[in-house]
């Protein structure tokens, strides 16, 4: 994700500077498609947080239902 982040903005960077006779139009289309990109990368990365978050919390819930299923067999024994 860092490698990305990095390239994107070299990228960005580079063509931002690339002509001298450029206007303020292009480089602040380039920096609105940057910030664009970097918002979609983040966007990306917290929904995969939370998707990991969620499967360890089912994970949890599934091993306590777990334990409480073998404590409730050992009581009846």
């Amino acid at each position: 994700m860092k490698k990305l982040l990095g390239i994107l903005v070299i990228a960005g960077a580079m063509t931002a500077c690339n002509n001298s006779t450029e206007t303020t139009t292009t480089i602040d289309s380039t920096v609105k498609a940057v910030a664009d990109t970097v918002k979609t990368a983040v966007d990306s990365a917290v929904h995969k947080i939370d998707s990991s978050a969620k499967a360890v919390v089912d994970t949890a819930k599934a091993k306590i239902g777990a334990a409480a299923d073998s404590a409730k067999k050992a009581v009846k024994k």
